[in-house]
């Protein structure tokens, strides 16, 4: 496509800004701008119901961060955690929209415009999951990095919540990791929104060469991993810490139940793309997700060197056990 002159793709106009490009929906300009602006934002609790009817696995998955969260860091720290997460996914959608940074240069349709809740151009839903994908990320990574508890003659691990490192760099990187895997397997899917329930609320003006999205988006979703989740970590070191003596099974069952939303996150995809007949792209994601699923059962079976604390008269933590 030439950029030196306007264009129109998919219902979208683009238009040459110097060096950058700034989208403008033709369905939204009629909402974002004039009358109509004044008339979205009155109906905003009635565009928050649409948005749940129309997109209700995205609240299902939420829910479940909200409870699994409270159950793990507390109301306080899982607050903290959704703003900062949601608040860092969206300004780097809006940026991304006008100039390109950090996923790389891309536009919402405004197809579903009327239909669900959009804050400027960016669906309110589409930020949203960037909350529970962290988290569950975060989950995983931590099971991989927390120091576990073994009792004599069991193998059966237990989780010590150490501060140091839940809040670590190692976890920083990890998270990130898991989070930009994991967009491996679903933006190819929501780029073919058209063939299922998703809608076709995106695109690229230049397909990547991965299923159609360029490598600067799996950049992005790095980058937000760790901004979000940095900016959670400078906020729970000024909070009260959390109990290293706090119950363990319940630390355990809470991290596990993060890793089954990441993994259910995961089987959601990987059912809608071989529903839409992309089975290329399906067994692309389960070959990637094999080694990482094996390492993770190995770490669940204690076959995996880690930091051990193991139970006994001479244990720091015995008194908790």
């Amino acid at each position: 496509m030439r950029r030196t002159s306007c264009a129109h793709i998919n219902g979208v106009v683009w238009i040459p800004l110097g060096k950058h490009l700034r989208v403008v929906h033709n369905a939204a300009k009629k909402v974002w701008k004039g009358p109509g602006f004044h008339l979205a934002m009155e109906n905003l609790p009635l565009l928050f119901v649409k948005t749940v009817a129309l997109r209700p696995y995205v609240f299902v998955f939420l829910a479940a961060f909200l409870l699994i969260g409270e159950r793990l860091l507390g109301w306080r720290r899982t607050g903290v955690f959704f703003l900062a997460s949601w608040i860092t996914a969206f300004v780097c959608e809006y940026s991304s929209t006008r100039i390109g940074v950090p996923f790389g240069f891309y536009f919402y349709t405004g197809s579903t415009v009327g239909q669900e809740l959009y804050i400027a151009d960016v669906p309110f839903m589409d930020s949203l999951s960037f909350t529970f994908l962290l988290f569950s990320s975060y989950c995983l990574a931590l099971v991989f990095l927390l120091p576990s508890v073994v009792r004599p003659g069991e193998r059966r691990l237990q989780f010590v919540f150490d501060p140091k490192i839940r809040t670590s760099w190692s976890a920083l990187v990890l998270t990130a990791t898991f989070l930009t895997l994991i967009d491996v397997i679903i933006d190819p899917v929501a780029l073919r929104g058209d063939r299922w329930f998703l809608g076709r609320i995106y695109g690229y003006p230049d397909p990547g060469v991965y299923f159609g999205i360029p490598l600067m988006n799996f950049v992005g979703w790095a980058v937000v991993g760790v901004l979000g989740l940095g900016m959670y970590f400078y906020v729970d070191r000024s909070l009260p810490p959390l109990s290293l003596h706090r119950d363990r099974l319940s630390t355990t069952t809470s991290l596990l139940l993060g890793c089954t939303l990441y993994y259910g996150v995961l089987l959601f995809n990987l059912v809608i793309t071989f529903w839409i007949g992309e089975p290329l792209l399906g067994l692309v994601g389960m070959m990637i997700y094999l080694p990482v699923t094996i390492v993770f059962a190995l770490r669940l079976l204690n076959r995996i060197p880690t930091p051990n604390l193991v139970i006994g008269t001479t244990s720091t933590l015995a008194s908790d056990a």
